[in-house]
C-alpha cells in the first residue's frame, strides 16, 4: 500500500500594500515600544507609522481616511481588533493567533511585509531589532517553519549566496515578477568581477546600521504621534 500523501503547502490569501503596511507597522511597534502607553496604536500614530521615511519600501503618502479603511478590512479578515473605551480608539495585530506564536519568526514576516523582498543578509539586520537574531544561521532556524508554511518564500536558491525571499502575501503576478527581479540581480551578481566581492559581504552591516537608525527616526515618530493624540485629547 502506498503511503499517504503529504500534505499540500499552506497558501496564504494576498494583502493589499496598504494592509501589509498596517500589519508590518504594527507588529514593529509592538516589538519596539518601550512604554505600555506606546502600544496598541492610535490612528494617528499608526499613520504616522505607515508613511514613515525610514525602513519602508515603498514610501507612501497615506491618509488617516486611507488607514482606517485598510484597519476595517482587515478587521474583517481577523488580523486586527480594535480597542475601544479609552479617550481615542486604539488597534493591535492578532497575528500570533493567525499566523506564528514564535516572536523571531513573526520580527522576520514584519520586515518582509515593509520592505518586501530581500536577501538573508539584509533580512537578519533589519529583524534583529525587533527579536534576537544574531547570527544566519539562526535566521535559518527561524525561516524553515515559515517557509514550510509558505508565510515566506524564496525567489532565488535557498542554498545561494545572497539568496533572495519575501513573505507569502503577494499575488500571483506580484510573485512572477518578483522572482524575475530577484533572478535578474543574482545573475548579476554572477558576473560581476571578483575585486567587488569585499564590497557585497558588508550587506549585513548595512542593514545593521540601517536597521538602527531607523529605530530611532521610529521611536522619535512614535513620540510625535502621542504628542499629537495628547493635544487632540487636551483640545476636546
Amino acid at each position: 500500500m502506498s503511503p499517504d500523501p503529504l500534505p499540500a503547502p499552506q497558501t496564504w490569501d494576498p494583502l493589499t500594500e496598504e494592509e501589509r503596511r498596517v500589519l508590518g507597522v504594527l507588529v514593529e511597534k509592538q516589538k519596539t515600544s518601550k512604554t505600555a502607553d506606546s502600544y496598541p496604536l492610535s490612528l494617528n500614530a499608526l499613520t504616522t507609522g505607515c508613511n514613515q521615511k525610514s525602513n519602508r519600501d515603498p514610501v507612501l503618502d497615506l491618509s488617516d481616511d486611507e488607514v482606517e479603511e485598510t484597519l476595517s478590512a482587515l478587521q474583517r479578515k481577523g488580523l486586527v481588533m480594535r480597542q475601544t473605551g479609552g479617550r481615542v480608539d486604539r488597534f493591535k495585530h492578532l497575528l500570533y493567533e493567525k499566523w506564528t506564536g514564535d516572536g523571531p519568526q513573526l520580527a522576520v514576516l514584519a520586515e518582509l511585509l515593509l520592505r518586501g523582498p530581500q536577501t538573508k543578509g539584509e533580512l537578519r539586520g533589519r529583524a534583529s531589532r525587533m527579536a534576537p537574531i544574531d547570527t544566519l544561521d539562526d535566521l535559518e532556524g527561524v525561516l524553515k517553519p515559515l517557509a514550510a508554511r509558505r508565510l515566506v518564500v524564496h525567489l532565488t536558491d535557498p542554498d545561494r549566496r545572497g539568496a533572495v525571499l519575501t513573505h507569502g502575501f503577494h499575488t500571483a503576478d506580484e510573485l512572477t515578477r518578483a522572482k524575475a527581479q530577484a533572478g535578474a540581480r543574482a545573475d548579476a551578481d554572477d558576473r560581476a568581477p571578483a575585486a567587488a566581492t569585499p564590497e557585497r559581504t558588508s550587506a549585513p552591516r548595512d542593514a545593521e546600521l540601517e536597521a538602527r537608525v531607523a529605530a530611532v527616526e521610529a521611536e522619535v515618530a512614535e513620540l510625535r504621534a502621542v504628542v499629537a493624540d495628547l493635544r487632540r485629547q487636551l483640545g476636546g
